[in-house]
């Protein structure tokens, strides 16, 4: 029986990246996790294999890079990301270069460490990026910066591996149901039709997954059909 195809997919202990790692499990993909505190027993799957990592962490990264470097990689999605939406001047220093680490400079490592091992599977690329990649926001300027540039990353390098068979996709989900607001102002709004869920991108990624190879959407924007958010009452 043949191997497995591997697919590795950053922030798999939770959200968005447990929905796509749930779903490339059932597609029958061998899955590498990756995420600070992830353990085997998040999915308790055969097929499935947690490597804890700091991805906001330069020598932890690089570290995990020359790792994946061994590896036969199918599909690489960098899903890990944070942001903090306050006024530029009140942010940490600490949280400038964690968030700018974390989402942009760790997803370009990882690229980078099986980059060639993509190109010999004919394989794909998914970076999930952020609707604040296409516009402008205040209290964002961090996050936004961040996101435009993984986008920039993505687009240029579409164009770059284009004589390649590997497909690259740049995801960008509007306010999706998560724990990426536990520590925010704001969250998603309870209503259905003002949100996204992880599951709506997981679908996403089976869409591009299940393409005709010679087509390649190397945009998907994703937009609840109304649009909510809900300011948190201070306790």
């Amino acid at each position: 029986m043949p191997s497995r195809k591997k697919a590795v997919v950053t922030g798999a202990s939770s959200g968005i990246g447990k929905a796509i790692t749930n779903k490339l499990l059932l597609l029958g993909f061998h899955v590498i996790g990756i995420s600070r505190n992830i353990t085997n027993n998040h999915f308790n799957k055969p097929h499935f294999q947690a490597v804890q990592c700091n991805l906001s962490e330069q020598k932890e990264t690089i570290k995990l890079c020359e790792k994946l470097k061994k590896e036969d990689i199918f599909i690489l999605i960098n899903c890990a990301g944070f942001g903090r939406f306050e006024p530029h001047e009140e942010l940490h220093v600490n949280t400038i270069t964690s968030m700018t680490f974390l989402n942009l400079t760790a997803p370009m490592l990882l690229t980078n460490a099986v980059l060639r091992s993509l190109k010999k599977n004919a394989g794909y690329l998914i970076n999930i990026n952020s609707i604040e990649a296409l516009r402008t926001s205040k209290f964002a300027a961090v996050y936004s910066a961040t996101k435009a540039g993984l986008k920039a990353f993505t687009d240029s390098l579409f164009e770059e591996t284009r004589k390649s068979a590997l497909s690259i996709t740049n995801i960008n989900p509007d306010m999706t149901e998560s724990h990426f607001y536990a520590e925010l102002k704001f969250e998603t709004s309870q209503k259905e039709n003002e949100k996204l869920f992880a599951s709506d991108i997981a679908d996403a990624v089976m869409h591009i997954l299940t393409m005709r190879k010679g087509a390649v959407i190397s945009d998907y924007t994703l937009r609840s059909l109304n649009f909510g958010i809900v300011k948190k009452i201070k306790k």
